[in-house]
């Protein structure tokens, strides 16, 4: 049931908005309520592209409804080079933080947690093949 939910047309421009409610949220919380509206404005303004642009494939691709075996694979080697930079920026700004004499925080922590859960992803899914 969530992946049919998550295949209607609605789904993604309600996520975006929903995305937007939190920053809002956020920055009301922060004391910075005027960001958090130019925040959900831009969020709705993405959502809104979502709802108005059934007819890109691409738009159908990243969250529409009639996504197929080539937009899986497409999402899962986009999501995996994602991953590998996001990775990689963290060790740069680890090792950054290192070179100019501070603890490397946050971005010590993100590794290890990066590093922690590909180790047990391949584990898990080594085990299911």
């Amino acid at each position: 049931m969530p992946i049919r939910i998550m295949r209607n047309r609605w789904f993604m421009p309600a996520f975006w908005v929903f995305l937007g409610a939190l920053m809002l949220a956020a920055f009301a919380i922060g004391d910075n309520a005027g960001d958090g509206v130019i925040s959900f404005g831009v969020m709705a303004l993405v959502g809104a592209l979502f709802l108005l642009g059934r007819r890109s494939e691409t738009l159908q691709g990243l969250g529409g409804p009639a996504r197929d075996e080539r937009w899986t694979l497409i999402d899962i080697h986009a999501t995996a080079l994602a991953g590998l930079v996001l990775i990689l920026v963290v060790i740069g700004a680890w090792l950054y933080e290192i070179a100019s004499g501070r603890d490397g925080s946050p971005y010590g922590a993100l590794g290890a947690i990066a590093g922690v859960t590909y180790i047990g992803a391949v584990a898990l899914l080594r085990r299911r093949s």
